[in-house]
């Protein structure tokens, strides 16, 4: 095999050795030498350039030797990520020439493997950003787009231009609000930080949420409605010219069924057969192209439409967005917690246990652990036929302590699931028919004794207080109910009152006498006294005469 070559028996990952092997730093520092060449148009390079531009990164501290460098540069050519050239232009004699001298260049797989790890840190070290002024861009462009397809003739380079630099900016606006919003959620970030600048932060990024909302909100609807214009219009022919304009730069292939006189790209056909296989060739790349374009000019639209099955992304963004302002206040009560010296469950436990230690006596501590752990009889938790006769039997005081209480039996099954099903046939339903009739009985007997006292004091004639006859307890009873009734709703100054009862069923009048004088009732509990009133109730319920 020469220098220049790679082996066959390269893994297809061997590019990516360089990362797990002791001197990783170093071969990535060397690896970057080369991006940044190739970026300046600097194909190749020698090893003594390789050490010159090593002097600027922090892994190649201290020098290194040309041997050394050039047996690092052996090694990634090995894994293939270099290619080795010999140097030839500076021999000048015998020896130089025996010498092996080389020039090294990326390979495509070593560039590839270089890029997707920078695109790797790259990833790792972004915060991300919610870009207003991307939605601002976006909607720039979708109104240049309008204004190029509503002319009689598109124009295919300028829709093309207009398309890539939405897309570029689309594609900005989503990898940022994603990696910013990850970021949001993920609170490593806020722990241990300084309270004060913790709070600065959150007021910052609070007013910044709500400034990237506001925007979103508005900036949203005016892309919707562009996006709807341009959907009148022929989008899908300006895809497909779009697609073709692509087409024509894509690298020639190798077609078995082509003859050596078929071309497979470059200028585009001026007619006749022997551009047959150019278009057929170019179709195929031309139809590959616009299914690209139209799935982005789907996706941008869902982005901000949406469908009936699909909400759009925009309004989860915002929903996100909203969501994100309470979960930062709730990091802030946690960094407050934190701070003011809330110990967590261990810590508790072995306070708990020193002042367990110090307890004076054994009372104490018997109180200090009812007080801390609420531990009391549980007998009220299983009810059933043997806990009742057992009750009925030998009763349990309510006073006694739980550990001389007798125990209750837990089924094993009751332990492990938390339920527990009783085998075999279910109880016998108990009928019931003589309480209910006994329920009733005595419901009868208190509503004939309401209606009684009703039928008493709710005469519909104006009496004084002073004249009424001796109440017994339920008209006395009713009676108090009215009376507060009547005086919750006076005001000073006012001399009578007209209300209802509390169940709407019952017109109270009250009013008060000028004579001053004081009326005595007599009741079943007693003498009733106070100011004198005319009073004069009635029943609502009851059918006109």
């Amino acid at each position: 095999m020469s220098s220049g070559q790679v082996s066959g028996t390269v893994s297809r990952f061997g590019p990516f050795t360089h990362v797990t092997t002791e001197k990783a730093e170093l071969y990535r520092a060397i690896m970057r030498t080369f991006m940044r060449a190739k970026r300046r148009f600097n194909v190749h390079l020698r090893p003594e350039d390789v050490i010159e531009m090593l002097a600027k990164e922090p892994a190649a501290a201290g020098g290194l030797a040309v041997r050394e460098v050039d047996a690092e540069l052996r090694s990634l050519e090995g894994w293939g990520n270099l290619r080795g050239d010999p140097d030839t232009s500076r021999v000048t004699t015998v020896e130089d020439f025996n010498r092996p001298r080389f020039l090294y260049q990326l390979t495509p797989a070593g560039e590839a493997a270089e890029a997707a790890l920078e695109t790797f840190d790259e990833a790792l070290g972004r915060r991300g950003e919610l870009q207003t002024v991307a939605l601002s861009d976006i909607h720039s462009q979708l109104l240049a787009l309008l204004a190029v397809l509503a002319r009689p003739e598109v124009d295919a380079a300028k829709a093309h231009q207009l398309l890539r630099d939405l897309t570029g900016v689309f594609r900005g606006l989503t990898d940022n609000a994603q990696a910013f919003m990850g970021s949001l959620q993920r609170t490593i970030d806020l722990h241990d930080a300084d309270l004060d600048v913790f709070l600065a932060y959150k007021e910052r990024l609070v007013d910044y949420l709500q400034r990237f909302i506001q925007d979103l909100v508005v900036t949203s609807a005016r892309i919707v409605e562009v996006l709807r214009e341009i959907e009148k219009h022929d989008l899908t022919g300006v895809l497909l010219a779009v697609a073709e304009r692509e087409a024509w730069d894509a690298a020639p292939g190798i077609d078995a069924s082509a003859g050596p006189d078929d071309t497979l790209g470059g200028t585009p056909p001026r007619g006749g057969d022997s551009g047959d296989s150019v278009v057929s060739a170019g179709s195929g790349a031309a139809g590959e192209r616009l299914a690209v374009w139209t799935e982005r000019w789907e996706g941008l639209r869902r982005w901000f439409v949406g469908d009936r099955l699909h909400p759009p992304q925009a309004r989860l963004l915002r929903e996100r967005a909203r969501a994100a302002v309470p979960a930062l206040l709730s990091v802030v009560l946690a960094v407050n917690e934190r701070r003011s010296g809330r110990s967590d469950r261990s810590a508790d436990f072995r306070a708990l246990a020193l002042w367990f230690a110090q307890a004076p006596s054994d009372d104490d501590a018997h109180r200090l652990w009812r007080a801390c752990f609420g531990l009391a009889p549980a007998r009220h938790l299983t009810i059933d036929a043997a806990t009742l006769e057992a009750r009925a039997t030998s009763p349990v005081p309510p006073s006694t302590p739980w550990h001389a209480a007798p125990p209750i039996l837990v089924d094993v099954r009751l332990r492990r699931t938390g339920r527990y099903e009783r085998r075999g046939a279910p109880n016998r339903i108990r009928d019931r028919a003589a309480e209910r009739r006994l329920l009733a009985e005595r419901l009868a007997v208190e509503e004939e004794i309401v209606r009684a006292a009703r039928r008493r004091l709710a005469t519909g004639i104006p009496i004084r207080l002073s004249e009424l006859a001796e109440l017994d307890d339920p008209s006395f009873r009713l009676f108090l109910t009215l009376l507060g009734d009547a005086l919750a709703r006076s005001r000073p100054g006012q001399p009578s009152i007209d209300t209802t009862s509390a169940d709407g069923t019952l017109s109270i009048a009250l009013t008060a006498t000028a004579d001053a004088m004081v009326a005595t009732i007599p009741t079943s509990a007693g003498l009733f006294t106070g100011p004198d009133h005319i009073l004069e109730i009635h029943d609502l319920l009851a059918e006109p005469a």
